[in-house]
């Protein structure tokens, strides 16, 4: 195989000025080019762009993917990398997920203390406007 950078972005989802900055910031390797110097590429950067994709996809940082396709050229080396990316990671979720209820916690009972009165009686930007009237830490 080998097809310019527009087949590659169709085949992977891959915004076109995407793919260009992973080889800017060398996620992708620097891919081969023709005679009048456009790119070409092939299965294997289809593939390392998939790759690099779905981490992102997951929420995976660039320098963890980065990690991640370093070990990938080691294949019989021990995963234990690998696990503690992941497990770093799925405890950032966690991080970011009890956040957001909080969040989702303090904006329900915002909405549920206003009395549809007038504005300048609004629980809501009251409590917009003053962080003490917050029942949680935020």
């Amino acid at each position: 195989m080998n097809f310019p950078i527009g087949e590659l972005s169709k085949r992977t989802g891959v915004k076109v000025p995407t793919i260009r900055f992973y080889e800017q910031i060398g996620l992708m390797p620097e891919p081969s080019r023709t005679e009048s110097n456009q790119r070409r590429y092939g299965k294997a950067e289809a593939d390392r762009l998939n790759f690099i994709r779905h981490s992102r996809e997951l929420g995976f940082e660039v320098e963890d993917i980065r990690t991640l396709l370093a070990m990938t050229a080691e294949p019989q080396a021990s995963c234990h990398q690998v696990d503690s990316i992941a497990r770093s990671h799925l405890l950032e979720i966690d991080r970011r997920i009890a956040s957001l209820k909080a969040l989702k916690s303090e904006l329900s009972r915002m909405v549920n203390e206003c009395g549809h009165g007038r504005i300048c009686d609004c629980r809501i930007v009251e409590a917009l406007a003053d962080h003490s009237h917050c029942s949680a830490e935020h």
